[in-house]
């Protein structure tokens, strides 16, 4: 198998980390693996946000992630674990993942506070 790449921190464009996460699927596995203390296998996001996701559409989001520097991804056996490269991110750019994923959290809380809101009125009427 070829070696995963990893680009240098200091090689990593800050539009690269803005496209990486522009897709919201890929904003919500980045804001889950920064949310763990350990890595996360790729099959954990098969399921995200109640929709099933194609291991083959995974991988592109990851590869996606990777080439931007915003994960280091590891081979284990068959599986694929991925970590956060925050803080090597942090050092580079100062409070822009942090930034991102904060709006991120807000999005999903907005999210569920209309979709409760939404579900209240269903049952008045």
């Amino acid at each position: 198998m070829r070696p995963l790449f990893h680009p240098d921190v200091k090689d990593v464009p800050v539009e690269a980390i803005l496209h990486a996460l522009s897709d919201p699927v890929r904003v919500a596995i980045y804001a889950e693996i920064v949310a763990q203390d350990c890595s996360q296998n790729c099959s954990a996001f098969l399921h995200l946000k109640e929709t099933p996701i194609p291991k083959s559409t995974l991988s592109q989001h990851f590869r996606i992630l990777r080439e931007a520097g915003l994960i280091r991804g590891e081979r284990r056996g068959v599986e694929m674990h991925n970590t956060s490269r925050c803080t090597e991110m942090e050092q580079r750019y100062p409070g822009l993942i942090a930034s991102i994923v904060r709006a991120h959290d807000i999005q999903l809380a907005d999210e569920a506070r209309r979709a409760k809101n939404s579900a209240k009125k269903r049952q008045k009427a």
